[in-house]
């Protein structure tokens, strides 16, 4: 058995998961306070739920289904935490006069360029700014809330010679030296 796959899930206090098993795979619907979260897993493994406990149980022993075990747990795992806590991710806009708001579900930028760069924050996001240059963006869907994440990080990836940018809170970004440590 999987490591991750065996482990149980506990559901928290007002969330509720319906397990819908069809033969090209069950599909979960699971409700809490922050929103609704709707994923189809895979025919290979199965969902067993006791009380507010949840087992994710796989069919066959094959190599597939080993992998899909352990991912599924996982997924479903997400789909809880979300709808319960909800994912948070901080990141930092480094660079002289660039700066970030947030007004309404647009979120502005200025980066350097001659314009503004604005982005349309989807439903079931939200972004509070800090300071103008610190994000913090807050969602209860882990998939959609990295994708964000990725789109608004690919509009001024940070560079290697100032480190100026969009980046996470917490990387390390590896600077290369320049022009200047050639001649020495």
């Amino acid at each position: 058995m999987s490591r991750i796959g065996k482990s149980i899930i506990t559901v928290p206090q007002g969330v509720t998961v319906t397990i819908n098993a069809r033969e090209s795979g069950a599909e979960i619907t699971v409700k809490g306070p922050r929103g609704e979260l709707k994923r189809t897993f895979r025919p290979e493994v199965s969902f067993n739920q006791e009380d507010n406990k949840l087992m994710v149980l796989r069919k066959a022993d094959d190599r597939n289904s080993r992998s899909i075990h352990g991912l599924s747990r996982t997924l479903l795992n997400n789909m809880v935490v979300g709808v319960s806590n909800g994912f948070e991710k901080k990141m930092q806009v480094v660079g002289v006069g660039y700066r970030a708001a947030s007004e309404g579900n647009k979120l502005t930028m200025s980066l350097g360029y001659s314009h503004p760069v604005e982005i349309e924050i989807p439903q079931g996001i939200t972004v509070e700014v800090a300071k103008n240059n610190i994000m913090t963006i807050v969602g209860y869907d882990k998939q959609q809330l990295g994708d964000f994440c990725a789109f608004v990080r690919a509009k001024r990836p940070p560079e290697v010679y100032k480190g100026k940018g969009i980046k996470f809170e917490n990387e390390v970004i590896r600077k290369k030296a320049g022009k200047a440590a050639a001649g020495k």
